[in-house]
């Protein structure tokens, strides 16, 4: 009799915990990384295995797949509002300056989406997948591992305007993109850390072709990049055309998540001006890029602590919002 009414206590806490799982999923209490232990217990092994098989076929996606999790939550929130396509009256976030013809990872997304609903229909928001396969992407290059917070929602719209408006720009000056950060509740520190980013990734010839041939609008090249690497990038990013060649971020360790991208600004082998401006133009972010070009470990522990701040910008819980069963397009009421 005892070990009956032990088993028939253990199944009611066991319901206790799936009811209370759900019922802060509706309620929205905010994110928790045990949000799906109960509800969905595999998400984050499907997610991870997924963008394993990726990886390996395909070490870049790991940037691609970090890189949409950035622009996600700098547009209304995470709330996977770039992967919508365009529909009925939404205008897809792809097609925004940032986006277009450089955003990819989007059939990564679709097939986790895909291994998902197969395992927990309707359970997994496209906002927790983008959120949990950056923190794979960097793992698998090298990175520092970190504990995702769950429970995101998915968004109903997109807004190409904020994609436009709030991401910040290649050529964007240093108090621009200060400003578009501090808009999202980040500071100057998180800036910095977030930068590193670009340890990992590539960047098109349109988006740093000024520095090369006329920074300023005087016909003169940028002189905070070290000219050597000018004449080497000039050579296949030429005056005209060549758009859409692909250049590493870091030229160094291009796919290995690391610091070097600090060490690389202190010698002016920023690729972007936009990263360049970090060691250039204030004192502050100067000192922060030092500290971590000359110390790794501080850069790892500074970047796990951003990039969930990062991931906790206006999440939708609740009821607000839906958990899309395809990424692209928004249910069908």
């Amino acid at each position: 009799m005892a070990s009956r009414f032990l088993l028939s206590l253990l199944l009611s806490l066991i319901a206790l915990s799936r009811f209370s799982t759900v019922t802060a999923y509706n309620q929205g209490v905010g994110l928790s990384p045990q949000f799906y232990d109960y509800i969905c217990p595999k998400a984050q092994e499907i997610v991870r295995n997924v963008v394993a098989q990726a990886y390996a076929k395909d070490p870049r996606i790991a940037a691609s797949l970090l890189r949409l999790h950035f622009h996600d939550c700098f547009v209304k929130g995470c709330d996977a509002s770039i992967l919508l396509d365009s529909s009925g009256t939404i205008v897809s976030e792809k097609r925004s300056n940032p986006n277009r013809d450089s955003a990819r990872g989007f059939e990564v997304i679709d097939q986790i989406k895909s291994a998902l609903e197969m395992q927990c229909p309707s359970i997994v928001s496209c906002a927790d997948i983008l959120a949990i396969s950056a923190r794979d992407s960097v793992v698998l290059a090298g990175g520092p591992n970190w504990v995702v917070p769950l429970g995101r929602r998915d968004s109903l719209g997109a807004s190409v305007q904020g994609s436009n408006n709030d991401i910040p720009a290649p050529n964007n000056t240093l108090p621009t993109i200060l400003t578009k950060f501090k808009r999202q509740g980040l500071d100057v520190l998180d800036l910095v850390t977030l930068s590193g980013s670009h340890t990992i990734g590539n960047s098109r010839c349109t988006s740093f072709r000024q520095r090369l041939y006329n920074q300023t609008g005087n016909g003169q090249p940028d002189l905070t990049l070290d000219q050597s690497y000018a004449s080497q990038l000039r050579a296949n990013c030429p005056q005209s055309g060549g758009d859409q060649n692909l250049f590493h971020l870091d030229p160094v360790t291009p796919f290995k998540f690391d610091n070097q991208y600090y060490k690389n600004l202190i010698v002016h082998k920023g690729l972007l001006s936009s990263d360049e401006v970090l060691f250039t133009m204030s004192k502050d972010t100067m000192q922060i890029v030092e500290r971590f070009a000359n110390d790794q470990g501080s850069f790892f522990e500074n970047y796990v602590k951003s990039i969930v701040k990062m991931g906790n910008i206006s999440p939708l819980t609740g009821s607000n919002g839906e958990v899309r069963k395809i990424c692209r397009r928004v249910n069908h009421k």
